[in-house]
């Protein structure tokens, strides 16, 4: 069997930042183990079950009893035969419960059934319009519609793909990859923040922080993805790939501000803000282009020797100066507006 695990803090805050942590406990549980950032993972639970001597409803009420005791993280799992029904089962179970879908087409069926056409995996809002113009809109229509009809309507390889899934076909596998491929950082707001000044400092504080963490494991990163989290518990993700492979803070900062900007959230109602450095990469295999700016070479300079004092005297011995006036303003004081650190 498998297991979707989905991550979620019982206060309602993000849990990029607590994923990594997470993500060992399953370690110890099965190694067989699929980081899904921003908040859940696939576990092939096979040779658990074998060694523990339990089925996978029984090790997914270990799993939600350890997260919750040592990061403080709900879970909502699913339990099923293929990665992708048991995505879709995660999806549907409520949280601090599991739901399981027995390995038997009639109970396949059954779940897949009533579900829209469009939660089936890889069916977009234009294919799920185009199988509901012809009263295909459900999992258990498209099931009992033959392959050459499901082809002539959404096309050879889209009706093909929609004709296995719903009749719960999966072909891939847990692909296991280390939690340390992403370093996630994030900041919870105490009320809903519509000022962009603070939006602006928390995004300030986790991008370096995040870029502090990498120098100091020696790691540079392809891509950065922001997570936006609002009032009503929703989220807005965009990522952005970066020029070339790097840990340098400004070149971090000016790219989360970007993605920042392209939100356009000056009405928003934000409650938390996460930022995650994807594609690590061991800082020796990366090449830096030259630019011959000598303000570039100064402001890396002025990093290393930053790097140097936090290590030495501790985390918050250098910060930046916006951050450290923001800090000291009397009106701050209470934490009220202000963002917190991630647990």
């Amino acid at each position: 069997m498998i297991l979707c695990v989905r991550f979620h803090h019982e206060a309602g805050t993000g849990i990029e930042a607590a994923l990594p942590a997470l993500l060992g406990l399953i370690d110890d549980l099965s190694p067989v183990v699929q980081a899904l950032p921003p908040d859940s993972a696939l576990v092939d639970v096979r040779g658990a079950e074998r060694y523990f001597g339990q089925d996978a409803t029984q090790i997914a009420a270990v799993l939600r009893v350890r997260a919750l005791a040592h990061v403080g993280a709900g879970c909502a799992i699913g339990a099923a035969a293929t990665p992708m029904l048991a995505r879709m089962a995660a999806r549907e179970a409520a949280p601090g419960t599991t739901l399981t879908v027995p390995d038997e087409p009639r109970a396949v069926a059954e779940f897949l059934g009533p579900l829209p056409v469009a939660a089936l995996p890889g069916i977009g809002a234009a294919t799920a319009r185009t199988l509901r113009s012809y009263g295909l809109g459900t999992v258990g229509r498209a099931a009992v519609v033959p392959l050459s009809t499901l082809q002539r309507v959404a096309g050879v390889r889209m009706g093909r793909e929609v004709y296995e899934k719903a009749h719960g076909i999966d072909r891939t596998t847990v692909v296991p990859n280390a939690s340390a491929r992403s370093l996630a950082a994030e900041r919870a707001f105490s009320r809903d923040e519509l000022d962009q000044s603070l939006h602006r400092s928390a995004l300030l504080s986790i991008t370096e922080e995040l870029g502090g963490r990498m120098r100091v494991e020696g790691q540079v990163c392809r891509s950065l993805t922001l997570t936006v989290r609002y009032a009503d518990r929703s989220t807005t993700t965009r990522a952005r790939t970066l020029r070339e492979p790097t840990a340098h803070s400004g070149t971090l900062i000016a790219t989360a501000y970007r993605i920042h900007d392209s939100l356009g959230l000056q009405r928003a109602r934000v409650r938390g803000l996460s930022l995650r450095a994807e594609g690590l990469a061991p800082v020796e295999r990366a090449t830096r282009q030259l630019t011959f700016d000598p303000e570039d070479d100064r402001a890396r300079r002025i990093e290393a020797v930053a790097d140097r004092a936090r290590a030495r005297f501790g985390p918050r011995a250098v910060v930046p100066g916006t951050l450290a006036v923001r800090a000291s303003a009397p009106h701050r004081t209470d934490g009220r507006h202000g963002a917190r650190p991630a647990r």
